[in-house]
């Protein structure tokens, strides 16, 4: 019994003890005054510019390319350019052997210049008609030749001037077989349809070009000048994005640069499947540095809001982007206070506050994990923003 009266004492004055070491000597909860002072870094709060922009991935590709194929059946004779080499448009690219058609168009041309040469003696007989129509005429006239002698010859004459205008037709006739087998001996030249780049070359002499059912594509014509970035972009942001907005983006291939283009194309309709916009935009490339099909990260600037207070994130604690909020310690006269912020847009490592913290006031930007509040500090910056 005694015993247990014992272990009673000794819990009570336990209790008392901790009950006392939560407050100081005059009665109150410890304020974190006894804590030594923490090293921190500031900086101070001011209204800055925010540019706005919806983030965005998506993928390069050439605005201007082509697939060259044989536009007649034939083997190819010669070729006259390799990959990765620069061509002007109507630039030769292979030549088809069309020997017959060769032949067919020596043939053509002679029998223009046959039609020719049958006009002209068509011609001829037809102004010999008219002078015996017209002697003809004059013997009548003197009693000298009967009206059937005139009106034979007056037949004779309207035959032969029939003949001229047959004589015109051969030879129209014999001039367009010859421009078709001319256009056609003309298709035996692959020519670029573009200036630009061979991507792909896809035929060597002796290859059978443009069979029937078969006419693959012989070469890929690319013009890296100026390239299409299309990308998928959220319809809840659809709004707020125009035509003509500037685009910032980057490639892994590239590290540390950055590429600017400009939307030129917004889709009119939504993807059912994702309930999303594909934008275009076009990105000049001069210098040929980026490529067709490289993947780009990257963001549509739809506006600039200034005196906006915007904060690193490291500074905040707890950041949720959801429901935007989040804590941030503030040190005034050598003490750090605890605050709960608003939030707003997030633009990379800066956060803007909407509410919560003002203009010129400091700002912990590091150290805050140490913090608690009402914490003693030592400063270590307290730099401009």
């Amino acid at each position: 019994m005694n015993r247990n009266i014992l272990l009673s004492v000794i819990l009570l004055s336990i209790l008392w003890t901790s009950g006392c070491s939560s407050k100081n000597a005059d009665g109150k909860k410890d304020d974190g005054s006894g804590r030594p002072p923490v090293a921190v870094e500031t900086m101070t709060v001011s209204p800055s510019e925010l540019t706005e922009g919806v983030d965005v991935v998506g993928t390069l590709a050439p605005e201007f390319e082509a697939e060259v194929k044989a536009q007649v059946s034939g083997l190819v004779s010669e070729v006259f350019v390799t990959e990765w080499v620069r061509v002007k448009k109507n630039g030769p690219l292979a030549r088809i052997d069309l020997s017959e058609t060769e032949a067919l168009v020596k043939k053509a041309a002679a029998s223009v210049e046959s039609a020719r040469a049958g006009h002209l003696q068509a011609q001829v007989n037809a102004q010999r008609a008219e002078r015996e129509k017209a002697r003809m005429q004059k013997l009548r006239e003197f009693g000298l030749a009967t009206q059937q002698n005139y009106e034979d010859t007056e037949s004779e004459a309207e035959a032969a001037k029939a003949g001229v205008e047959a004589a015109m037709a051969q030879i129209g006739a014999a001039e367009e077989e010859l421009r078709s087998l001319q256009a056609r001996l003309s298709k035996g030249m692959v020519l670029s349809p573009m200036d630009g780049i061979v991507s792909m070359r896809d035929v060597n002499v002796g290859d059978l070009a443009g069979e029937t059912g078969a006419n693959k594509t012989l070469f890929k014509i690319v013009d890296n000048r100026t390239l299409k970035l299309t990308a998928s972009v959220p319809s809840v942001d659809m709004a707020s994005i125009k035509v003509g907005d500037s685009l910032t983006f980057t490639v892994d291939a590239i590290p540390g640069r950055t590429f600017s283009g400009k939307v030129m194309y917004i889709n009119p309709s939504v993807d059912e499947a994702d309930r999303s916009v594909k934008v275009i935009a076009e990105v000049i490339n001069t210098s040929g540095e980026l490529k067709g099909g490289l993947f780009a990260k990257g963001r549509i600037e739809t506006g600039t809001r200034r005196n906006i207070i915007q904060v690193p994130r490291s500074s905040l604690i707890g950041l949720n982007v959801a429901e935007k909020k989040a804590g941030l310690y503030t040190v005034e006269a050598d003490q750090a206070h605890y605050r709960e912020v608003a939030t707003g847009a997030v633009a990379g490592d800066q956060v803007e506050i909407v509410s919560g913290i003002n203009s010129g006031e400091l700002l912990v930007v590091r150290g805050g994990f140490n913090l608690k509040d009402n914490d003693k500090v030592v400063m270590s910056g307290g730099k401009e923003k």
